[in-house]
C-alpha cells in the first residue's frame, strides 16, 4: 500500500515537473517572438557579404568612369534602401596592413551626411575628408594628392549638401572665433551666386542657400585643379575624374553636376 502511494506521489511530481518545463519553454518562445517583432532580427550567415576590400590589382584595373558609375549605383541603392549587410569585422582585418580605395570625397562636417553610407561603400573603399562647408585649403590639397597620386584613388567627389550651416552662416556674414576665417573661404560663392540670383539674398531663403551651395562646390572643384598641379596633371591624363554634386537631405540622392 505504501509502495503504491509512493509511486503515485512520484508520478505526480514528474507530471508537475514536465508541466513547468513546458510552460518555461513557452515563455522563452514567446520572448523570442516578441524580440523578433520588436526589431531584433537574426540575419542568416549566408546573407552576410564576406567579400574583401579592394586589392591593388583591382584598384589598378578600375578606370575613373568605372568608379564614378559605382558611386552613382551605390547612391541609387542607398536611396532605394537596397543595402548589403557587410562583414565589417572581416573587412577590418583585410584592410589592416594596406589600403587601395577607389575614390576620395570632400564632404562637409555635417552629421547628417554619412558619406560611406550615401555611396553604399564599406571599409577601405573611400578616402573621406570632412571640413565645414566642404572648402579647399592647403591641408585638403595635400591629402588629396596623397589619396590620388600616391594611393591610386581614381575619382574626387566634392560633395555639398542642402541646408548647409556653414553656407548659411557665410551668407549672414557670421563672425565667431576661428569660424570667421573658415567662412571667409565661402564668401566667393556667396558673391558669385548674388550676381545672378533674383530674390531675397539671405540665409532665410532656401533657394539662395541652394544657389550658394552649388557655387561653393564648383569653386572647390576649380581650386583643386588650379591650386594643385599634381591633380590637374592626373585629370588631364585621364587618370583622375573630379566631379561635384549636392546631397538632397530629404531623399538621400546625390545630384551630380553635368560636366560643362
Amino acid at each position: 500500500m505504501k509502495k503504491k502511494a509512493l509511486l503515485g506521489l512520484l508520478s505526480l511530481c514528474l507530471v508537475l515537473v514536465a508541466s513547468t518545463s513546458c510552460k518555461e519553454k513557452a515563455k522563452v518562445e514567446d520572448k523570442s517572438t516578441v524580440a523578433a517583432t520588436e526589431g531584433t532580427v537574426q540575419i542568416p550567415e549566408a546573407e552576410v557579404l564576406t567579400s574583401t576590400v579592394l586589392t591593388a590589382a583591382e584598384q589598378a584595373a578600375l578606370k575613373p568612369a568605372d568608379v564614378f558609375n559605382l558611386l552613382k549605383e551605390g547612391n541609387k541603392e542607398f536611396v532605394e534602401d537596397n543595402l548589403t549587410v557587410r562583414n565589417n569585422s572581416q573587412r577590418v582585418r583585410d584592410a589592416a596592413t594596406a589600403q587601395f580605395p577607389m575614390a576620395t570625397v570632400l564632404s562637409c562636417l555635417d552629421s547628417r551626411v554619412p558619406v560611406e553610407d550615401i555611396f553604399h561603400r564599406g571599409i577601405g573603399d573611400l578616402f573621406v575628408a570632412r571640413i565645414a562647408g566642404n572648402i579647399v585649403n592647403e591641408d585638403i590639397l595635400g591629402s588629396f594628392e596623397f589619396a590620388t597620386k600616391v594611393s591610386g584613388a581614381k575619382v574626387i567627389v566634392v560633395l555639398g549638401h542642402e541646408y548647409c550651416g556653414a553656407v548659411m552662416s557665410a551668407i549672414d556674414d557670421v563672425k565667431l572665433g576661428n569660424i570667421t576665417a573658415l567662412l571667409a573661404k565661402i564668401q566667393p560663392a556667396v558673391a558669385a551666386a548674388g550676381k545672378t540670383f533674383e530674390g531675397e539674398k539671405t540665409a532665410a531663403n532656401p533657394a539662395f542657400v541652394e544657389a550658394v551651395c552649388d557655387h561653393n562646390v564648383e569653386i572647390a572643384m576649380e581650386q583643386l585643379r588650379t591650386k594643385s598641379p599634381i591633380l590637374k596633371e592626373l585629370e588631364d591624363k585621364g587618370e583622375l575624374l573630379i566631379v561635384g554634386g549636392v546631397y538632397d537631405m530629404k531623399t538621400g540622392k546625390v545630384n551630380f553636376f553635368e560636366k560643362k
